[in-house]
């Protein structure tokens, strides 16, 4: 991190509200957002638009190295089979590495920068000085998911996307490799019962205490 940039890192699981959160605290504070998650489906949807495999971890490494992360598509990213693709990928060492190296560069822009994603406080930015870990429920976050499907007018199954939801959990927290969990330094945010604007007004709290210290 350099002296004209301020790097907020927030990390949690699945449907926990970061993505949200994350993307009104960089229009708040005007500063660039970037979410991490999206770099992982852009390698994926590349690797499946080239008709590419996705069990070969050095063509993977390299369509992560060439990924833009300007403009990336989050409605078009956002789709089913390319969240699969990506949850393959995610799990590759040079993948995240290269990616990694990508959003450590993204964190550098000026005047500062919100990342969101499972690994950020920890890998990524471990040296931001706010970071905070958005949570809830497993049944919280289940429940906003199959209302945000059933929103868009698509039908959904309640328990399948639970199930889902935990499976994620299982798989970001048992991996080897930058696991998901909270910094020892992370504020935490549980919004089972918290309103996004209550979620906000508690994390830019945080975030205006740290900047008038650093000010």
């Amino acid at each position: 991190m350099t002296t004209k940039t301020f790097t907020i890192a927030i990390d949690g699981p699945a449907a926990a509200g970061k993505g949200t959160l994350s993307r009104r605290i960089a229009e708040r504070y005007g500063f660039h957002h970037l979410d991490t998650g999206l770099t992982y489906r852009a390698t994926a949807k590349a690797l499946l638009d080239a008709g590419l495999p996705l069990d070969d971890e050095a063509v993977a490494e390299k369509i992560a190295r060439e990924v833009e992360l300007a403009g990336l598509d989050r409605d078009i990213l956002s789709q089913h089979e390319i969240g699969e693709a990506a949850s393959k990928i995610a799990v590759m060492p040079a993948v995240r590495r290269a990616l990694v190296e990508a959003q450590r560069r993204f964190s550098e822009k000026a005047p500062g920068t919100v990342l969101d994603g499972r690994d950020i406080g920890t890998v990524v930015c471990p040296h931001a000085p706010v970071k905070l870990y958005v949570t809830a429920s497993p049944e919280v976050r289940a429940r906003r998911r199959f209302d945000e499907i059933l929103g868009k007018g698509v039908t959904a199954d309640f328990d399948a996307i639970f199930e889902d939801v935990k499976r994620r959990d299982e798989r970001d927290m048992g991996r080897s490799d930058s696991p998901l969990k909270p910094a020892d330094d992370a504020h935490l945010l549980d919004t089972s019962e918290m309103s996004i604007e209550a979620a906000f007004q508690a994390a830019q709290s945080i975030i205006d205490a740290v900047l008038s210290r650093n000010a």
